[in-house]
Parts: structure tokens; sequence; C-alpha cells
């Protein structure tokens, strides 16, 4: 049985020392045939850095690692070109004039690998310096692979000034490769966002985004087919669970599986969240906060052609950031008006709940009741306790400190509340479905079990003035699409919550069985 390439991004680690790969090779032939600049978005550790490193020792023309793949017959060996592969995302930088000797450095170890000598002393300069010395030294046009191209940004994007920063180093130094096209063959660029050309590829117009192009949709992760590599290691394993938990990453082509994910749970065989464990989401939880979002909202994301190729430090919206970071994924495209409209979606089980858990955690600004009232919640559910729910979020709410009420405007608005049922009952695992249309108007939310749907509504009362949210329910028939037969036999609960914003907490709990 072979090794499992956990957090292995060297390609020739991976085929010398016998680790399970799949073959991404007969994408890599199509690609280096199609143009010249390409740039590809995708979410951390989803295997951008191993497709990086195989373009590399493919270009550079290391047939004795592509044995028995696709592109050991179909590329042409006798051809060599020399390769600058940059990196930038092993290492957090936090100053302007770090990232200066980081990325100088890294030319620096390149240029002694080489044994090429600089005369010029500036990083732009030392940048063009390589590529033609390397030019001359092999008598063929260099590649150029940068992996991560973005990290350096991001990891300051809650501090503008600091990321403005670096961005302008950042310009300046790719600013090289337009002017070095003379000298270079290929050109691959990979990141977590898509920052516009205008800021940071200014004047490398002729870059081609394959993000969201299809024949190049599973450039990256698993597909279901591609799962057949690892088919000694699938016995016994439910396929289904294992769909719902790491696939769903939709890029306009075959779903694809996190490929980290399911290394690990290969590795594990247990269902967990090993793909957001590894990073939590700060920034993009402080953007949340920053700009009062109503979480439940996060499940009618739409993002245009335009709006989805916007992405800079002056103009990050939180729809952008939670698609490009790999916190949604496309769910269905419409073309209205030339325009595509992509309507976005969790990918999966995983992401929902620990987006979720996340989101929860800073909306309470809890953790030792936060994960209490989650054990209280299921077990509740899971007995059909639903009168214990009241109690379980009274004494929730009643644990959030008063000075957090005040040094916060977020608890003021009324998506505040419902947020907070939205995320307890996501992150343990459930199916919620928040602003459920139907023919009478929409429930605020439904839940959906194994043996149970609860329709809930909430009403912020503004005084102390009776409004009862069960009533509203029953009357508007929120229910009635539940009572077909493909849910015959599911007991259908109806919960009605009101909230006193003087009170800040449940002023009224009414449910009912139907």
């Amino acid at each position: 049985m072979k090794k499992l390439p956990i957090g292995i991004q060297t390609f020739s680690k991976i085929r010398e020392e016998d680790y399970y790969y799949v073959d991404k090779t007969e994408i890599l032939q199509k690609i280096t045939q199609a143009g010249s600049y390409f740039f590809l978005s995708r979410p951390r550790r989803f295997g951008k850095s191993l497709f990086l490193d195989t373009l590399k020792e493919a270009l550079s023309g290391n047939i004795s690692l592509f044995k028995g793949l696709y592109l050991e017959k179909n590329w042409d060996w006798s051809v060599v070109h020399p390769v600058i592969k940059i990196d930038f995302g092993s290492t957090v930088v936090k100053e302007a004039e770090i990232l200066k000797v980081t990325i100088m450095d890294k030319l620096k170890v390149i240029s002694i690998e080489e044994e090429i000598s600089f005369e010029t002393k500036s990083l732009s300069e030392n940048f063009k310096e390589l590529i033609r010395k390397l030019e001359i030294k092999y008598k063929s046009k260099v590649v150029i692979l940068i992996d991560e191209y973005d990290k350096p940004i991001l990891d300051n994007i809650t501090e503008s000034d600091i990321a403005k920063q670096m961005r302008d180093i950042l310009r300046d130094f790719y600013s090289v490769i337009k002017t070095s096209d003379a000298h270079i063959k290929f050109v691959f660029i990979t990141g977590v966002s898509k920052f516009s050309k205008v800021n940071l590829f200014s004047g490398l117009n002729n870059i081609e985004d394959i993000t969201l192009n299809p024949e190049y949709s599973n450039i990256c992760g698993y597909t279901d087919s591609e799962l057949s590599v690892f088919q000694e290691r699938l016995v016994d394993v439910n396929r289904d669970e294992l769909r719902l938990w790491y696939n769903g990453y939709n890029f306009l082509g075959d779903k694809v599986y996190n490929p980290f994910d399911i290394l690990l749970y290969l590795k594990n065989k247990q269902f967990k969240n090993y793909w957001c464990e590894t990073g939590n989401p700060t920034f993009l939880i402080d953007l949340i906060w920053k700009n009062n979002y109503n979480i439940p909202n996060i499940e009618k994301i739409k993002l245009t052609d335009l709006s989805y190729s916007s992405f800079d430090i002056d103009s990050i919206s939180v729809e952008n950031l939670l698609f490009h970071t790999g916190y949604l994924t496309i769910d269905t495209v419409k073309q209205i008006g030339g325009n595509n409209v992509y309507s976005l979606c969790y990918p999966n089980k995983e992401v929902k709940q620990s987006l979720t858990d996340g989101i929860l955690t800073r909306l309470t600004k809890s953790i030792t009741p936060k994960e209490n009232n989650k054990i209280d919640l299921l077990t509740s559910l899971e007995e059909g306790n639903i009168s214990n729910l009241k109690d379980i979020f009274h004494a929730f709410f009643s644990s959030i400190p008063h000075d957090w009420y005040r040094n916060n405007e977020i608890a003021g608005y009324e998506g505040y509340y419902a947020s907070i049922f939205y995320c307890y009952f996501a992150c343990i695992g459930l199916d919620v479905r928040p602003e459920d249309s139907t023919n009478h108007g929409q429930a605020d939310m439904v839940v959906v079990m194994d043996s149970k749907i609860l329709v809930l509504e909430f009403k912020i009362l503004e005084n102390s003035k009776p409004s009862s949210a069960l009533t509203q329910i029953k009357e508007k028939k929120y229910y009635e699409k539940y009572l077909s037969s493909h849910t015959k036999g599911m007991e259908v609960i109806l919960i009605g919550v009101e909230f006193s914003k003087v009170d800040r907490n449940i002023t009224n709990f009414e449910w009912e069985k139907l």
C-alpha cells in the first residue's frame, strides 16, 4: 500500500518515495500548449503548490519523474527551459522592508544554484538580470512560476496601510514580467484571491485567468473518478457521506474534493473538520463583523463577473472574500443581460460547520458556554425535548456580558438574534435553510433533521408589546410544503421565538407539533 502524501508539495518526493499521486499531467500538457501567461485562484491547501512543482519538473525536462504518467509519452523531453520558481506561501511577512529582503533572498538562492552573480542592487533589476542571464546560460527562454502571489497582502488585509505597502512592492516586482516578455516562455501564477490587473499586474494584459475556465476546473482537487487512485483505502467507506463532508467545490466543471481533507480522512477514517482546523479565517470573520453582516444571508449570496473580478484592498466585499477563500462555491450560473450571475453556496458540511462555529464565537465572545450549549442543543433535539431549547438559548444570551453590548453595534441589528440561532444549528451539522420560501411568504428558518423538521419564526420586540411569532407561522402556513409525501412520517414542529432589545434576551418561546 502506498503512502499518503499529506502536506507534501514536492513532485519529486511523491514520485521517488512511493506516495499516491493523482495524475494531473494531461491538464499540464494542455495548458502549456494553450498559451504563455496564466493565473489560477484556488483556496489554500488545494494542490496549487504541487501542480506548480509538477510544472517545474516537466519544463525542466525531468522525464524520470513521469514514468507511467500521461505526460511521459505526450511531451517533448528534448526541450528544456530554465525555471524561476518563487513561493510566498511558507512565510508570514508583516513589514514592507522584510518583504523586500525576503524576495531578494529567494532570488539569491536561485542565482547561487545557477552560478549567476548580480551586477545590480535593486530588487526589480535583480529579477530582470536573473531572467536574462538564465536565458543566455541555457540558450532557452525562461519559465516563471509564482506560488501564493498574494499571501503577503492577505496576511495584512485588516491593516490596510501595510497591505497597500505590500501590494506596491509586489506590483513593482511583477512588472518585471511584462518588461521581460521577449525572454519568457511561460508564466503561471497562483493565489487565493484575484486582485485586479490594474492594481497588481499593471500592464500585464495578456495573462489569462483560468480560475473559472471549465477546461481546467479539476486542475486542483480530486474528482469522484480520481478517487479510484486510493481504491484500496476506500473499502467500506461511505462514499455518500464522504461527498457530503468534503466534495462540492465547483469551478464550472466536475465538482471536486478538497485533497487535504481526503488524505487526512483516509489516514484517520474519521469525519472531521481537517481543512478548516489548519487555518482560522480571522480576517474574514473580522470583515463580517465590521460590516454587521446578517449571517443567514451567506446562503443567498450572488456574484457577477464584475464583482468577482473587482477584488482589491480598498474594495474587499464579504461576498467576494467568502468565494475566493473557499468558504463558498458556485451553486448555479445564469446569464442576465450578457453577464454571468453566480449563486453561491457552502461547498460541504465541513465548511458550513466550521465557518458558522467561528462566527458564533465572534458573535458571542464565548467558548465554554458556547460548547456546552452545543452539546445541550444536540441532545435536546435528538431526544425531542423542544421545550429545553428555550432554557438553552435563554441561558446563553444571559451569559453575554453587558459591556459586550455597549462596545459593539452589531448586537443592535435585527439579524443578530436570528444569526445566533442559525450558527448554533449549522455548527452542529444540521441542515439549516434560512428564509425558506413558501407559497405564502418566507419562514425565517427551517431545520431539517432525520426524523424532524423545525419551522422557526423570529420577532424582535421594540417594546413590551406582545407579538406571536408562532401565530404568524400558522396563519401564513409556512409548514405546508413539509407535509408532502416525501416528508411523510417526519415530525413537523413549529417554533416561534420573540426577543426584546431592551432585555437582550428571549421574552417568549412557543412551539407546537403538527
